[in-house]
């Protein structure tokens, strides 16, 4: 929280405040942090919407929007996101289009916002047909990320955060992927020094490619490996699997294709599913989806959907998958 004090007092982003959370977190993070800004001469206020994904659509963006009103928050004033990756998300979006447009932060309070939605600068909403299809890309001005804040998350909720942390060893670095492999016991213990080497990786990776890539042109799709076919899943589910769940199921489906296209050996493939399976991630599904259930993804071109898709553990191409 100094941090958070110590920026907002030498950058002002804005006269004032609001932090945007959900339910769950608020009293975990959000309201303490509201009091010790208060409590220093910040003009805080507090938004709180329901926790989880069904949260993350319109209706939710127009009722903060319409709560931002009620406290007379203008172009002038700024939000701050304390939460996951719908908080992350939601908030983003929000800043990007209220007044058209005022400065954010983000304070992530899980492993899957730490090291993938709260960077890049991806901000949306969904819809009934799926996920993310309303949204801008709007960077936050600073994104906080403490790591003791894992504390108080559960083994299904560390679980799914390291699905995206495989994911980004699969795609750019097999030193990185040995590496979990090496030390899953001592990751899922809870033993900070890997947590902290793995996590400080992995949001290296994140923003090399975005930092390439920043409105998902070209490279930032490998971006989205296991993400196509996650997606699908999470809808099918309608929404009761965890996001990192579905993404470990969609890297397995993903991979099946990748060795039928011959871009990578079912030996690769038999080892990345290994570790998931040993992090304690789903690898299957009753229901796997079909091409018909991805034919709305945003990265579809034409008729054809952009597919990251490993050619070994470290290295990625983009395929345009016919639909």
């Amino acid at each position: 929280m100094e941090k958070i004090l110590t920026y907002l007092k030498k950058h002002k982003l804005g006269n004032k405040y609001c932090i945007v959370t959900d339910d769950k977190v608020e009293k975990l993070y959000g309201l303490p942090l509201k009091r010790y800004l208060e409590k220093n001469g910040i003009e805080c206020e507090l938004i709180s919407f329901l926790n989880g994904e069904k949260s993350k659509n319109l209706s939710t963006v127009e009722m903060l929007a319409e709560k931002l009103i009620e406290k007379n928050f203008n172009r002038k004033d700024a939000l701050i996101a304390v939460g996951g990756g719908v908080v992350g998300d939601v908030t983003g979006f929000l800043a990007s289009i209220y007044m058209r447009g005022i400065p954010y932060i983000q304070v992530p309070t899980t492993l899957l916002a730490m090291v993938d939605s709260s960077i890049g600068g991806k901000t949306g909403v969904d819809l009934k047909s799926g996920k993310n299809l309303i949204g801008t890309f709007c960077q936050p001005a600073e994104i906080f990320v403490d790591t003791k804040l894992l504390k108080s998350l559960s083994q299904a909720q560390i679980k799914t955060g390291l699905a995206e942390i495989i994911k980004c060893a699969v795609i750019k670095d097999k030193k990185l992927f040995e590496f979990i492999e090496q030390n899953i016991k001592k990751i899922l213990s809870g033993s900070e020094k890997e947590m902290n080497k793995i996590i400080a990786r992995t949001i290296e990776i994140k923003k090399e490619v975005v930092k390439s890539d920043e409105k998902e042109n070209d490279q930032r799709i490998v971006l989205n490996y296991g993400h196509t076919f996650g997606h699908a899943i999470e809808k099918l589910s309608n929404y009761k699997i965890l996001h990192g769940h579905a993404v470990a199921i969609g890297m397995v489906l993903e991979n099946r294709l990748a060795v039928e296209k011959k871009f990578l050996s079912s030996r690769d493939s038999e080892r990345i599913k290994n570790l998931l399976i040993k992090a304690g991630l789903p690898v299957a599904t009753i229901k796997n989806p079909k091409l018909s259930d991805i034919k709305n993804d945003k990265k579809r071109d034409g008729n054809f959907i952009k597919m990251a898709m490993p050619t070994t553990i470290g290295k990625t191409k983009i395929y345009k998958l016919p639909i």
